[in-house]
């Protein structure tokens, strides 16, 4: 690295909008809010087969054109959270609205049945909508609401630090009660079943929702906001299309997220964990002890990785993880080819076992961790749109990005659905009860190693195209602190149109200074 862009990474004179530790949690206590429901729908499947009475080749279709839909309805909510504008705030008011209708949604989702089997595929169809819109509404907070936290390059990766403890909490302690007592207890997917899994999740969801709220409260404020209220260029309609097609970092991370969110909901599909320890290894409660032993591991590739992050920046830290994680996954769909009921035995560790329980950790975590990472780097593509339009528009940023992980998601229920039609599971899902079959081991492999790999291949190459490192975005910040000591909107405009930000590197920053109130990390 040459003196001048060491210069300018370590540049002092750069007012940063920094926010205090505690805010930095709370705030992550949104994903998990959000992430507790998806934990809970994939389960429905379950649900619409077990208590409905409906096809399964049907329902896996239907989910992923519901999913589809919701991507598309992401960039409506993005321009209503651009456009709110309340004494409340811009962020508090939307989070409060997509946590009560997703919730509404989930008591009316799981009570169709007691309508009469007449309206059962109307009403599940409405159904899955309304939860979709609210669950749309209150996730995009999480990517939407970062821009304005903070926007110092060093402090963004803390969110993913306890935004990746929280997730290995609620992902692995749900399959632990799951599958450990809720099962056991009700003897499988029954209604009863259902009836305390979304008393759990609704609870669980309301009191971390209240928790983010507090975090952003005091960032819910005009004047962390792009350039503040007076110099953040006005945003119409036509300008969202403008960023879509002249966001080269949106574009490209945006579809690289995809692939990424693909892998991380088929690896944790319900489906395909039963095909996987309850077939294959011929033991699904071992799913939930694995969970157990995975929080750990978990945790510190998520640390390791937003450390990383916060030294060489965001991409490497994006571009390592999908690395490591793809070499595992690649010996992982080797070792998954000679396993059979009984290969992974906690109780007595046989090297397989061993081997098993490594590439696991290794190979899921570091694949998917990525998805964490994702969520800090929609602020940076915020910040850059700032700095070359003088535009804040976080929340269609954020919901561009929801759009892409909902189309990529969406085809998970369907894939599954084709590679278990394909080999004669076309009205019902095999469950722990399925004898183990050299097509159900095949297609085990299918989904749990080989696709995964492709997937992370075409997400490492699309990120040859990304350029938002440490270096570009600590320029970014310099150039956003030049345009907010610019002295007029048309002076904002001209700084944004005309300094390219590698002319940065030769701005001396001292002589643009810039009253605004910072916060202690």
């Amino acid at each position: 690295m040459n003196e001048k862009s060491e210069k300018a990474i370590v540049n002092e004179h750069v007012t940063y909008n920094r926010a205090k530790l505690w805010q930095i949690i709370l705030f992550a206590f949104n994903n998990s809010s959000t992430n507790i429901y998806l934990v809970a729908f994939s389960f429905i499947t379950y649900f619409s087969t077990g208590i409905l009475g409906l096809a399964a080749i049907f329902v896996s279709q239907l989910m992923g054109y519901i999913r589809i839909f919701d991507g598309f309805i992401d960039p409506a909510i993005g321009i209503l959270i651009d456009k709110t504008d309340t004494k409340f705030g811009k962020y508090r008011p939307i989070l409060v609205l997509g946590n009560v209708i997703t919730a509404l949604s989930f008591v009316f989702l799981f009570n169709i049945h007691h309508f009469g089997k007449g309206m059962t595929m109307p009403l599940f169809v409405i159904a899955l909508i309304i939860h979709k819109i609210g669950y749309s509404l209150q996730q995009t907070i999480t990517k939407a609401g970062q821009a304005a936290l903070t926007n110092d390059p060093e402090q963004r990766p803390l969110f993913n630090i306890f935004d990746g403890i929280m997730s290995a909490i609620i992902f692995s302690g749900s399959q632990i009660v799951i599958s450990g007592y809720l099962v056991p207890k009700h003897q499988g997917f029954t209604e009863g079943f259902f009836k305390e899994l979304i008393t759990l999740v609704i609870s669980i969801s309301a009191v971390l929702a209240i928790l983010a709220i507090i975090g952003i409260w005091q960032k819910d404020n005009k004047k962390y906001f792009g350039l503040g209220e007076e110099k953040t260029q006005k945003t119409t309609m036509k300008d969202y299309w403008k960023v879509l097609k002249g966001n080269r970092p949106l574009q490209v991370l945006s579809l690289s997220a995809a692939f990424v969110k693909f892998n991380s909901t088929i690896l944790g599909d319900s489906v395909v964990t039963v095909m996987l320890f309850g077939i294959l290894f011929g033991n699904y409660a071992l799913s939930g002890a694995i969970a157990a032993l995975m929080v750990i591991p978990n945790i510190l590739v998520t640390t390791f990785s937003a450390s990383y992050a916060r030294k060489k920046g965001l991409r490497s830290a994006y571009i390592l993880s999908l690395q490591v994680g793809t070499i595992a996954m690649i010996a992982m769909g080797g070792l998954l080819y000679f396993g059979q009921p009984g290969s992974v035995n906690l109780k007595s560790m046989s090297l397989y076992a061993v081997l098993f329980l490594v590439l696991y950790a290794i190979g899921r975590y570091f694949s998917t961790t990525p998805s964490s990472l994702v969520l800090t780097m929609g602020a940076d593509i915020s910040d850059y749109e700032t700095s070359v339009s003088g535009r804040y528009i976080s929340g269609m940023i954020g919901t561009i990005f929801s759009l892409t992980d909902s189309v990529a998601s969406s085809f998970v229920p369907m894939v599954v659905g084709w590679v278990l039609a394909g080999i004669g599971f076309a009205h019902e899902y095999p469950t722990v009860k399925t004898p183990l079959s050299g097509d159900l081991k095949f297609a085990t492999i299918l989904l749990f190693a080989i696709i995964p790999v492709v997937l992370s291949l075409l997400a490492l190459f699309l990120m040859r195209f990304y350029k938002l490192d440490r270096e570009t975005m600590v320029q970014i910040q310099e150039k956003i602190h030049v345009m907010k000591a610019a002295k007029d909107v048309e002076r904002v405009r001209d700084i944004a149109k005309n300094v390219p930000l590698s002319d940065m590197n030769y701005v001396d920053i001292s002589k643009y200074p810039v009253q605004e109130e910072n916060e202690d990390k």
